[in-house]
């Protein structure tokens, strides 16, 4: 089909009885008209089925109506939840949404980056993937470009953040176990990256260290949590209870939780750190025949739809991801406004929906 002739703003003026520039200022929503002159622009565009051309309007505002997002996986639900977040914001205000996708990876980070910048967006919401701020990221900052980042942060950037209280939020989640009676606690979770030398330096130096839990990746700073719960219990950690999947991977995360639960003296209980480590644990629970909670107790870091399916439903911490996105968008949309305060790093609280997944330690 041949789409119809597109209405031009030249035509708009006419039947308003203005002059094109006028009627640009009216449409494009920048300079003066008085709301005698702006009420006949805007009833004429409606009768006559204008759209505008958002392209030259940015050429004449300087701005695209757009933003940009980096995920670091966009295969997680997390991310899309966020997403949803950000849209319901930026859509009412007139700004779209560009999508793009890091992969965890920096260089494709940094190509995303580039490519959202050649599309002129008018600002970017990311996930870094290296917490220690890079030079891309320093560089976009530089550059004026406003920047709000979720999920981690790296706090040395002067951008925005929206995080939540993953340390405190894991405490109380071991917490519960441990209220429970459980001592032996596994964990499955990512910590891919860390500066420490190994997982052991890291579980013994982690009362002492003077490295802030912001600074880190949310999975260690779940760790740290589970480290702190222990200490508040007097409940020694066991190391070999500790489980690196080394990805987001739940391929990575079946296999670890598989040699975890075949150890001879295996956990009474296991938290999975997030959504992705929780779908490997399940694998796993499935493929060796567990029952849950009877044999094997369960917690998991992110409260997705599936977990309240299943039989039991399974004791999660909820993250308020919805709101994590639009906090992010407000943020951004804020800035590139012109607010010029000092970078706001916003910690938001996570909560435990106690469900079926955690009874008593079995006898072993």
């Amino acid at each position: 089909m041949t789409p119809p002739p597109r209405v031009t703003i030249t035509q708009v003026a006419a039947e308003a009885g203005v002059s094109t520039a006028t009627a640009g200022r009216v449409l494009g929503g920048y300079g003066y008209a008085s709301s005698e002159v702006a009420t006949r622009v805007e009833a004429a565009a409606r009768k006559l089925g204008y759209k505008p051309n958002t392209l030259a309007r940015g050429l004449v505002t300087g701005r695209s109506q757009t933003i940009g997002v980096v995920a670091a996986d966009i295969d997680n639900a997390f991310y899309a939840r966020v997403l949803r977040g950000i849209g319901d914001v930026a859509r009412p205000r007139g700004f779209g949404v560009i999508l793009t996708n890091s992969d965890e990876n920096l260089e494709r980070e940094r190509e995303a980056v580039q490519l959202l910048l050649e599309k002129r967006v008018d600002g970017l919401i990311i996930s870094p993937c290296d917490v220690q701020g890079p030079e891309h990221l320093r560089s976009l900052i530089a550059g004026g470009i406003p920047t709000v980042q979720v999920d981690r942060a790296a706090y040395d950037l002067a951008a925005d953040s929206v995080t939540v209280d993953n340390r405190g939020a894991a405490r109380e989640a071991i917490a519960h176990l441990l209220e429970t009676g459980h001592k032996r606690i596994g964990i499955i979770a990512e910590l891919e990256q860390t500066e420490s030398a190994s997982l052991e330096d890291f579980v013994a130096q982690a009362p002492y260290s003077p490295v802030a839990a912001e600074t880190l990746y949310p999975s260690w700073q779940r760790l740290l949590g589970y480290l702190d719960a222990h200490r508040d219990a007097g409940v020694p950690v066991q190391t070999r209870l500790i489980r690196r999947a080394g990805a987001y991977s739940s391929e990575a995360a079946r296999s670890e939780a598989i040699r975890l639960l075949e150890y001879g003296h295996r956990p009474t209980a296991v938290f999975a750190a997030d959504g992705t480590m929780a779908h490997g644990l399940m694998q796993a629970i499935a493929s060796l025949k567990l029952k849950v909670p009877d044999q094997l107790s369960v917690v998991c870091f992110d409260d997705l739809e599936w977990m309240t399916f299943m039989q039991p439903a399974i004791t999660a911490i909820h993250q308020p991801v919805h709101r994590i996105g639009s906090l992010a968008a407000e943020l951004l949309l804020a800035r590139i406004a012109g607010e010029a305060s000092v970078p706001k790093h916003n910690v938001l609280e996570a909560r435990l929906n106690k469900r079926d997944s955690v009874g008593p330690p079995p006898r072993m």
